[in-house]
C-alpha cells in the first residue's frame, strides 16, 4: 500500500473519496477511478511480483469487496490477509529504483 501509495496517490486519493462519497453504490460509480488506479499500479513491477505471489488473497478482498459494497468495512479481515501477505513477499531482487523514494 505504502508503494502505490507513493506512485499512485492522487490516483488512490481521487478513488477513496468517490468510494467514500457512494458508499452504496461506489462499484458502480467509481468503476473509472478504479480503473485509474490499476492502470498506474500494474506498471510498477514491485505490484506486480506483489499481486502475483498474493493472487489467491487479493481476489478473496476483491471478491468480498463486490458482494458487500454497502458495507465494505466487513472485508478488513480479507484486507489484512491481502496485507499480511504482501508484507511477506520478497522484494529485494527487484531492480534498483523500482520502489521509487519520496521526495
Amino acid at each position: 500500500m505504502e508503494i502505490t501509495a507513493r506512485c499512485c496517490g492522487k490516483e488512490m486519493q481521487e478513488y477513496g473519496a468517490c468510494v467514500a462519497s457512494h458508499p452504496s453504490s461506489w462499484q458502480q460509480r467509481c468503476q473509472h477511478l478504479k480503473a485509474k488506479v490499476a492502470e498506474c499500479t500494474s506498471s510498477l513491477p514491485v505490484i506486480q511480483k506483489i499481486r502475483s505471489e498474493c493472487s489467491v488473497e487479493f481476489a478473496e478482498f476483491e471478491r468480498c469487496l463486490r458482494e458487500h459494497q454497502a458495507s465494505t468495512d466487513s472485508c478488513s479481515a480479507r484486507m489484512s490477509c491481502f496485507l499480511a501477505c504482501a508484507e511477506t513477499v520478497d522484494l529485494r531482487d527487484m531492480e534498483e529504483g523500482a520502489v521509487p523514494q519520496p521526495s
